[in-house]
């Protein structure tokens, strides 16, 4: 793995370290981690030719953000990252299958996508996703983009209730009316109660602590039977006590 300036780390006592995937053994863990905890812990229809591997076909354009526990030898997070030479060449970003983003399309130039976002459920105690954050940051200095975008799902075990009760919630993480996408599959928040106490993804959470928008309703994905929101970060709106904490912290 190359190490995004970052060197090895210790939470909880444990041995970390994030970097980029660089051999096809190491993406091939972080899909089978996917696989884990997408289809087997939260019931995901995942399209795949290989049983036991969360595979598409934006893998293969994509680079594969990894934090590994070196005392254990095993991948226990990860973060897929498409560039935006990657999404000309492969011809569309992955959330344009949920998402008519006409919008957006002056971005194009400087915008990478993010997603699969997955921790192995033995470390979500924080760790692993200030370092996913931590390395996703430099990425994003390193190579001079300047837009993230990304889908922030929210589980649907309730049938949408909270989705629409977080959605309906929303004022100021509402990005201004130019940069607002379109559910493909909208969530019919109209037939929903918002009535509940919205309860964020601890996912969601990080984005706004960075200064993200969400750019316009949920989109119902039912291969992953979640709500998505489609969420825009511009590098030049990132928090600046989240800059502090993530971008430019050494170790």
């Amino acid at each position: 793995m190359t190490q995004l300036q970052s060197g090895e780390q210790r939470r909880s006592r444990l041995k970390l370290h994030v970097g980029l995937a660089t051999s096809e053994s190491e993406i091939l863990e972080a899909q089978k981690l996917r696989y884990r905890v997408f289809a087997e812990e939260l019931g995901a229809r995942l399209q795949t030719r290989t049983p036991g591997v969360d595979r598409d076909l934006y893998d293969a354009y994509c680079e594969h953000l990894i934090v590994r526990d070196e005392e254990r030898g095993r991948i226990v997070g990860t973060y897929r990252i498409l560039s935006p030479e990657a999404a000309r060449n492969v011809g569309s970003y992955y959330s344009e299958s949920e998402f008519d983003l006409t919008r957006l399309a002056h971005l194009r130039q400087s915008t990478v996508e993010v997603g699969r976002s997955c921790i192995d459920p033995e470390y979500r105690s924080g760790a692993v996703i200030t370092l996913l954050w931590s390395g996703l940051s430099r990425y994003m200095l390193a190579n001079g983009h300047d837009y993230l975008i990304g889908c922030a799902s929210i589980g649907m075990s309730d049938g949408g209730h909270n989705a629409a009760a977080i959605y309906n919630g929303l004022t100021a993480q509402l990005s201004p009316l130019e940069y607002r996408v379109f559910p493909r599959c909208p969530l019919p928040l109209a037939q929903l109660s918002s009535n509940v106490g919205a309860e964020l993804p601890a996912l969601l959470k990080g984005y706004f602590r960075a200064g993200a928008w969400v750019c316009g309703e949920p989109a119902w994905d039912p291969d992953f039977n979640t709500a998505d929101l489609l969420l825009l970060l511009p590098m030049s709106r990132i928090n600046h006590r989240y800059a502090r904490h993530f971008v430019e912290r050494r170790n």
